[in-house]
C-alpha cells in the first residue's frame, strides 16, 4: 500500500486539495488528471504527476475520483475499464452521487475484476486543503481496510457505514441536515438582526446555547456574517444536485421531506435572484429579500 501507484481524476474545489495531500503524504507515485490544465498546474508544486487518462488507468492500481456527479462517475469509470484499468484495482469515489449509481457502478466494475468503495467527503474546501476532512465509505471490510491509509492522507474523521451505497448514504443525509440548517440560521441572523441585536452577539450566543451547530461555527461566522460568498464554491446548483438525490433517495425508500422540500425552494429563490454560481450560505440574501416562492405562490 505504501507505495503503490494513485490516481486521481478531478481536480476542482475539493479534488485540488485533496489530491495536493495525498501526493504530499504518499510515498509512491501520484498520477493527476483533470480536463483543466490551469487545475493540474496547480498542483505543479508537488510530485503529482499530470498524467493522460489512458495512462492512469492503466498504471495506478487505486484510483480516486472528485466528479461533480452521477453522470460522470458513470462515464468515467466506464472509461477507465475501456483504456485498460486492470483486475485488482479499485476505484475510491470521493463524489457525492446517488445510492443507486454507486451501486450500480459497483457491480458493473466486480464483472470486470475491480474494487469499488464509494468515499463521499464532508466539511468546506479549508479542511480539505488541511487534510481535516470527514469521510464515509461504503465497502467490504476487506476494501475498507485497503483504502482507509490512503483516506488518512485526507480526511481526520472516517466513517465505515457498510457495503457499497452506505457512504452516499450517510453522505446524503449528513448534506440535508446541513442545507435545511443553514437556511435556518439565515432566517435567525435577519430576524434577530431586524429585532436589534447584533448578528455577531447572536452568533455568540446562540453557538453557547443548544442552537449551536458545526454550521453556525462555520458558515456562519465565515461567510455570512461577512456576507462573503465567493465564486467558485460550492453554490446553490450543487446544493439542488444533492438534494434532488435525496428525494430519489426519499422516493425509493417512501420517507416524506417536507421540510427538506421547503429548503429546496430557498436555493432554487437564490439561483432565480441572482445568486448562483455563489458560495450558498448566500441564501441569506433570500431571506432578507423578503421573498420566496412558497409566499408568492400564497400571496397569489
Amino acid at each position: 500500500m505504501s507505495t503503490e501507484t494513485i490516481g486521481f481524476i478531478g481536480l476542482g474545489v475539493m479534488g485540488g486539495p485533496m489530491c495536493r495531500n495525498v501526493a504530499t503524504k504518499h510515498k509512491g507515485r501520484v498520477l493527476a488528471q483533470d480536463l483543466s490544465a490551469e487545475a493540474l498546474a496547480a498542483l505543479s508544486d508537488t510530485k503529482a504527476e499530470a498524467a493522460s487518462f489512458e495512462d492512469l488507468a492503466k498504471t495506478a492500481s487505486l484510483v480516486c475520483l472528485s466528479l461533480p456527479g452521477g453522470p460522470q462517475v458513470e462515464a468515467v469509470t466506464a472509461r477507465l475499464v475501456e483504456v485498460g484499468l486492470r483486475a485488482g484495482a479499485i476505484v475510491v469515489d470521493l463524489s457525492t452521487t446517488p445510492v443507486a449509481v454507486a451501486r450500480k457502478v459497483g457491480a458493473e466494475l466486480a464483472t470486470h475484476g475491480i474494487h469499488f468503495a464509494d468515499a463521499p467527503v464532508a466539511r468546506t474546501r479549508d479542511a480539505a486543503q488541511r487534510g481535516e476532512l470527514s469521510i464515509m465509505v461504503g465497502a467490504s471490510p476487506e476494501n475498507f481496510a485497503r483504502i482507509e491509509p490512503v483516506l488518512r492522507y485526507m480526511a481526520t474523521d472516517i466513517t465505515h457505514g457498510g457495503d457499497i451505497g452506505a457512504g452516499q448514504v450517510l453522505k446524503l443525509v449528513n448534506n440535508m441536515l446541513v442545507f435545511e440548517n443553514v437556511v435556518t440560521i439565515a432566517e435567525m441572523l435577519v430576524l434577530g438582526e431586524k429585532a436589534g441585536v447584533s448578528p455577531k452577539i447572536l452568533i455568540e450566543a446562540v453557538s453557547k446555547g443548544s442552537g449551536d451547530s458545526f454550521a453556525l461555527r462555520n458558515h456562519a461566522i465565515k461567510s455570512m456574517l461577512p456576507r462573503d460568498f465567493p465564486d467558485k464554491a460550492f453554490s446553490p446548483e450543487y446544493v439542488l444536485k444533492d438534494i434532488g438525490y435525496v428525494f430519489e433517495l426519499a422516493e425509493q425508500t417512501g420517507v416524506p421531506l417536507r421540510a427538506a422540500d421547503v429548503v429546496r425552494r430557498y436555493y432554487q429563490d437564490a439561483i432565480d435572484q441572482g445568486h448562483g454560481g455563489q458560495y450558498y450560505p448566500g441564501v441569506i440574501r433570500v431571506v432578507e429579500a423578503g421573498q420566496t416562492k412558497e409566499r408568492d405562490d400564497a400571496a397569489s
